[in-house]
């Protein structure tokens, strides 16, 4: 069983500097502690705020600056990228008609990051 994530939800995303919290704007009637996410809670800087810094090259103001410093990686402000949903989410349960998002599911950036749940934001809910 898995948790249900929430909305404050702390993610991480594998070329960000820093921590970010999850915005849930696909529910706002099914709550936990707060308004439990679905696998479509993915648009970036509405629900995926930005990690701070990006680190990776396959980002083009990242690559820009890196080769501005002729090759030293020089990191940019982290803008998310992110146009699939969630996966894997809860196969069995549904808010609304999308699946739940659990602790265990992540969300791929286009510029190669891999973005995962650190704390679901609440530990009550579980979700098969």
């Amino acid at each position: 069983m898995s948790i249900c994530v929430c909305a404050g939800a702390g993610m991480f995303c594998s070329f960000g500097v820093a921590p970010s919290n999850l915005i849930v704007t696909s529910n706002v009637k099914t709550l936990t502690t707060a308004p439990a996410a679905t696998i479509m809670d993915k648009a970036p800087m509405v629900n995926i705020p930005p990690f701070g810094m990006c680190t990776s090259l396959a980002n083009p103001t990242v690559a820009s600056a890196t080769a501005a410093a002729l090759g030293v990686l020089t990191p940019m402000p982290c803008v998310p990228n992110t146009m699939a949903p969630w996966v894997p989410g809860s196969p069995k349960v549904l808010i609304g008609s999308y699946p739940a998002l659990t602790n265990g599911s992540t969300l791929n950036c286009m510029y190669g990051g891999v973005i995962s749940i650190t704390t679901p934001g609440q530990t009550k809910v579980m979700v098969p």
